[in-house]
């Protein structure tokens, strides 16, 4: 007899974890189905974590290396012992998986090890194994889009996974896609040493952010040594025993370039193999997301589907927001996750930070705006740490005053944005951001100055 539970989901990254948290805090019998050897997903396992490990002990490096000196720090020449860095952060990103596993056991929610797949429209079989129940949340996440001409073997062509887990710190290193997860793991490099060019097809890296904080978050990286072409077409691609060399076009001119290995990174797509979806009638788009209404609801109304598989911007907390409100939904419950703020962040140096709509995206919808922006040149706590790359923008409704806009280059951006994040889910106007007090000295007096730039009166600039 199949054992029977209230709320089955499938997959434990950071969207299913958190959903069969809240699924069982709310007093619902609740098991997650994973595949995987441990809990935590890609963001955990092989992503979100164990690159902010990697990106952390390579800036510690890199301060050593480059910026010691000038605070009157001096030592001999560092090296670089990369099998501990590469322990540490196995041991961080195991340290957090335990974690998961033990929350699953704190709420009483079953673990069903193995690949899931529909059954029928109740049921739901994992290898020799069915469960029955009566809704079920889909949080099977995405995986790393391959070039056709060049198949991942995570030695010589690497994703995002291959990258994180090198041997050694290759002399030369070419990355394909300069998105989010390729200047993370460009910059890591390139601070350990490896000569690193970033190919991408766009004419801007991280198309997604603010154009002014791009250009300033290139700048910066180009300082580091990052080289960068821009608006090019990877057409070819050739492994050897010592490397790789792939083919570049630019207006009808080719060139060759070749690396120890090639980190692809040019997006990832959703992960619905082998869950059965077409044969109990789950829609998924030609794009291969699965299809849901405003109540995260499949086409069959007790399927629901979050995170990486539906359509939309791609991050672990945006996945953990709509796990618990789905857990919510299904419990009768009525939330609202406000996707206007839910912040974007890049982990390079200076780190990049963003909520709400960027200045063309608010000029694509009609708005007339108030903007204002805060070099960091201009913060005595910036320069104080030596920190002066970047700024902070911000731009608001001119009819309303409400800010809904904010992006951030510097040291502490994913910090520093957790300000805007609240003002924007608050409704606050940019004239409230600027009368606040923010303490003196701070990297956040940048943001108070741009929001008063915005309105006519910055005291500094």
């Amino acid at each position: 007899m199949a054992e029977r539970y209230d709320v089955v989901v499938v997959g434990g990254g950071p969207g299913g974890y958190v959903a069969a948290v809240r699924a069982a805090q709310l007093g619902l019998r609740t098991a997650c189905i994973e595949k995987g050897s441990y809990l935590g997903g890609t963001c955990l396992n092989v992503g979100c974590i164990p690159s902010k490990a990697l990106l952390q002990s390579s800036l510690h490096y890199h301060f050593i290396e480059k910026e010691a000196q000038a605070h009157g720090i001096e030592v001999g020449k560092p090296t670089i012992n990369f099998m501990q860095m590469m322990k540490r952060k196995d041991e961080i990103v195991h340290g957090l998986v335990t974690s998961v596993d033990v929350l699953l056991k704190k709420h009483k929610i079953d673990w069903i090890h193995g690949a899931g797949r529909f059954t029928g429209p109740h049921t739901i079989g994992v290898g020799d194994k069915t469960v029955e129940t009566s809704h079920v949340i889909l949080a099977t996440g995405s995986q790393p889009i391959a070039l056709p001409f060049l198949p991942f073997d995570e030695q010589r062509v690497l994703s995002s996974t291959g990258a994180l887990a090198l041997k050694e710190v290759p002399k030369k290193m070419i990355v394909v896609g300069a998105g989010v997860i390729g200047v993370e793991l460009a910059s890591v490099y390139n601070r350990l040493g490896t000569e690193v060019t970033v190919v991408e097809m766009l004419d801007t890296i991280c198309p997604a952010m603010d154009h002014a904080i791009c250009r300033a978050l290139q700048t910066s990286l180009k300082k580091q040594g990052l080289t960068f072409h821009l608006g090019v077409k990877v057409t070819r691609g050739v492994v050897s025993d010592t490397g790789v060399t792939i083919t570049i076009e630019k207006e009808g001119k080719q060139e060759q370039h070749s690396a120890d290995v090639v980190l692809v990174a040019i997006g990832r797509r959703p992960y619905t193999e082998g869950l059965g979806l077409k044969e109990v009638g789950v829609a998924v788009s030609q794009r291969g997301f699965v299809e849901v209404d405003e109540l995260f609801r499949t086409s069959l109304k007790h399927v629901y589907a979050i995170g990486d598989i539906v359509d939309g911007v791609m991050l672990a907390h945006r996945a953990s927001e709509e796990g618990i409100a789905v857990a919510e939904i299904i419990a009768g419950q009525r939330p609202h996750v406000n996707y206007m703020s839910i912040p974007n962040i890049i982990y390079t140096h200076p780190e990049v930070a963003a909520v709400g709509l960027t200045e063309s995206e608010a000029k694509a919808a009609g708005i007339e705006m108030l903007i204002g922006s805060c070099i960091f040149r201009a913060n005595p706590r910036a320069r104080c740490a030596g920190d002066t790359d970047g700024l902070v923008k911000v731009i608001g409704d001119k009819r309303t005053g409400r800010l809904i806009g904010m992006h951030i280059a510097c040291a502490n951006a994913s910090e520093m944005i957790g300000e805007g994040v609240m003002a924007l889910d608050l409704g606050a106007t940019v004239e409230q951001v600027a009368n606040a007090s923010h303490g003196h000295p701070t990297l956040t007096e940048a943001i108070k100055e741009a929001c008063q730039q915005a309105l006519g009166r910055a005291i500094h600039i």
